[in-house]
């Protein structure tokens, strides 16, 4: 698992975001999360960056710097030369005093390193043993070669890179001294675990973070008269090859390319043989160091870290020992990414269950993440990808889902737009209006089939009709309706729910009731003139049974 660059997963939103700029595609999305692959990550912290969720945090070293105060290790920090494009100073020493407050032993600048790197890659040069060289300064790019590009792994610059040898050359001066480096990098995290010199990495976030809880405020002072030195130029695109002696007559050319995917195309040149005898400086991130993963919420233009950049550098050299006197070495094997590549036939079905059977039904969106739909379906394969995470399929599949249940209902819907022009309607109401087909009325003012009136009322008041029982005598038909209006998306509806049979039914049982009545009416009166016929014999009063036949036929009425 990556401990170095991880997911919060309660902040993942299923946005995609990360894998759309993850341009090794190294995030398996599973479960409604997007989990970062380790083994074929490269560190870049594109997906960092970009997440708009805050869902992916880098792991937090500064615990392990203070346990190395805590035991009383002299700690000395080899700081970044991107510092300057990061933090409110003018110079190397207003960084160092903030640092000597948190507890470091002492602080240098990596660019010392970077001095040492370029002489080595000179001395390459000089001897033109190696047709290509690709600079090995990156790690992220380093990564990338190891795991995707193992053809082009022998263009890479067996050097180590300026963090390694500035840490290696610290503790070469300072036996029992621990090395910390500081700088805009997250993938220098895991360099300095696989490699060693190096004891901690913190990235200028973590370090302003620990600034701000330790209360240290970095001041920038009025420098004294100082020398700019040419290593400096590192942390800017083409900086490697400012720092060498490129105005000699090696018969090189010296290429500088940024951004991953950029360096993904030169490497593609490279292994199909397109390049020959060249330098060529990589960087994954675009503009180079100053537009790093661990730079603090982005907020610096990279155009202006540039410009402080070379302001702070210049032509002079650090006193730094040749090449000669350190082992430069580095060792950067092949590691692959072990991922399964699907046959055809497997592409194609699995394209097949998201609808796509034809090449023109691929759209290549990619809202998924992925550039091409073919390349969503081998991550399904893979088990990186989904098939919901194709939208225009789930867009597609939901319409006619939607249109099924609206189409299918018996219950005639239609809508009207703010001008009471049939927008929508379906097969329900075209049956209930005598209508062929949706394409007679659509665009067709309402006044064509019914009275608009009601409509106007609800669309004027905003109160809804809600069924409201009405006679068509046109197609001699009785229908309860509901009329919204809903004033976001300017559209009425009205849902019919045909009631002519109830409505005859009714109207049979209204008559039954008075036939009934009549019937019971003439018995009544029947009855009374016998009753009254027998009550003279008798004496009777004829009230009491008047009363009861009175109820009697009130009874039946009700």
């Amino acid at each position: 698992m990556n401990d170095i660059l991880r997911l919060k997963q309660a902040n993942c939103k299923n946005c995609y975001k990360c894998i759309r700029n993850c341009p090794v595609k190294s995030i398996k999305f599973s479960d409604g999360q997007a989990n970062i692959l380790a083994g074929d990550c490269i560190l870049c912290g594109r997906c960092f960056v970009n997440c708009p969720q805050d869902a992916k945090e880098v792991r937090n070293d500064v615990p392990l710097v203070k346990e190395l105060f805590a035991k009383g290790t002299p700690v000395i920090a080899s700081v970044a030369p991107s510092f300057i494009a990061e933090f409110p100073a003018v110079c190397f020493d207003d960084m160092k005093r903030a640092l000597l407050q948190l507890g470091f032993a002492d602080a240098q600048e990596t660019a010392i390193g970077a001095q040492i790197v370029a002489a080595e890659y000179d001395e390459m040069i000089r001897k033109g043993e190696q047709d290509v060289i690709i600079s090995s300064c990156c790690h992220s790019v380093n990564t990338l070669i190891q795991k995707y590009h193992p053809m082009a792994l022998s263009c890479l610059a067996p050097v180590l890179s300026p963090m390694l040898a500035h840490c290696k050359l610290i503790k070469q001066q300072n036996p029992g001294a621990a090395a910390v480096f500081i700088g805009p990098c997250i993938s220098k995290k895991e360099e300095a675990a696989l490699y060693g010199d190096c004891d901690v990495v913190l990235t200028f976030e973590e370090l302003e973070a620990w600034m701000e809880e330790a209360g240290v405020q970095l001041e920038a002072t009025a420098p004294e008269a100082q020398h700019r030195k040419k290593a400096r130029f590192f942390p800017i695109k083409g900086g490697v090859l400012r720092t060498m002696h490129t105005d000699e007559d090696t018969g090189y050319t010296y290429l500088a390319v940024d951004g991953v995917q950029n360096c993904i195309a030169a490497l593609k040149e490279i292994e199909a043989g397109n390049l020959t005898h060249c330098f060529i400086e990589m960087n994954a991130c675009e503009g180079a160091c100053v537009n790093g993963p661990g730079i603090r919420h982005h907020h610096h233009s990279v155009l202006g870290g540039e410009v402080k950049v070379m302001h702070f550098a210049g032509d002079d050299a650090f006193d730094a020992p040749a090449p000669a006197q350190m082992d430069m070495a580095k060792n950067m094997p092949y590691l692959g990414t072990h991922s399964q590549i699907p046959g055809e036939a497997t592409i194609r079905e699995i394209l097949a269950k998201i609808g796509k059977t034809s090449p023109e039904q691929e759209l290549n969106c990619g809202s998924c993440g992925y550039p091409t739909c073919r390349d969503k379906a081998i991550a399904v394969y893979q088990g990186k990808a989904d098939l919901t995470m194709c939208l225009p399929y789930l867009k597609e599949r939901a319409e006619t889902f939607s249109g099924y249940v609206i189409n299918n209902t018996p219950n005639a819907i239609f809508t009207l737009d703010e001008d009471l022009c049939i927008q929508q309607i379906n097969r329900a109401a075209c049956a209930l209006f005598n209508l062929k087909s949706p394409k007679e009325v659509i665009g067709s003012p309402i006044v064509r089939l019914m009275n608009p009136s009601e409509y106007l009322n609800v669309m004027t008041t905003g109160i809804a009709v809600k069924d409201k029982q009405q006679y068509l005598a046109e197609y001699d038909k009785y229908v309860s309706e509901n009329i919204v209006y809903d004033r976001e998306y300017h559209v009425i509806l009205s849902v019919m729910r045909d009631i002519t049979q109830e409505q005859q039914r009714q109207n049979e049982r209204d008559e039954i009731v008075s036939r009934t009545v009549d019937v019971t009416n003439s018995v009544i009166e029947k009855q009374m003139r016998v009753v009254q016929e027998i009550a003279s014999l008798l004496g009777e009063t004829t009230a009491e049974t008047k009363i009861a036949l009175t109820k009697l036929k009130d009874a039946i009425q009700e």
